[in-house]
């Protein structure tokens, strides 16, 4: 339930990190490290996860609005 609203975690090393429920609204995340992490539940609506790395993180629940994949696509439903 962390609030990292409009952070800027970009490089950051999240692997295995336990993000549940967190926000990451318009938080940018460009070149991080997710690898495992755990954002079940997280608010990532307008995230920047361009060239990040999200495989295999816990995505389940997640709120996409306006999300950057890591490929640079835009979207509502999942990256």
């Amino acid at each position: 339930g962390a609030n990292l609203s409009d952070a800027d975690l970009d490089r950051a090393n999240l692997s295995d990190a336990n993000l549940t429920g967190a926000f990451f609204t318009g938080a940018f995340l460009t070149n991080a490290n997710l690898t495992g992490a755990n954002l079940t539940g997280a608010n990532i609506g307008g995230v920047k996860f361009i060239n990040a790395t999200l495989a295999p993180a816990d995505l389940r629940g997640a709120i996409f609005q306006g999300t950057t994949c890591p490929n640079g696509t835009v979207t509502n439903t999942g990256c």
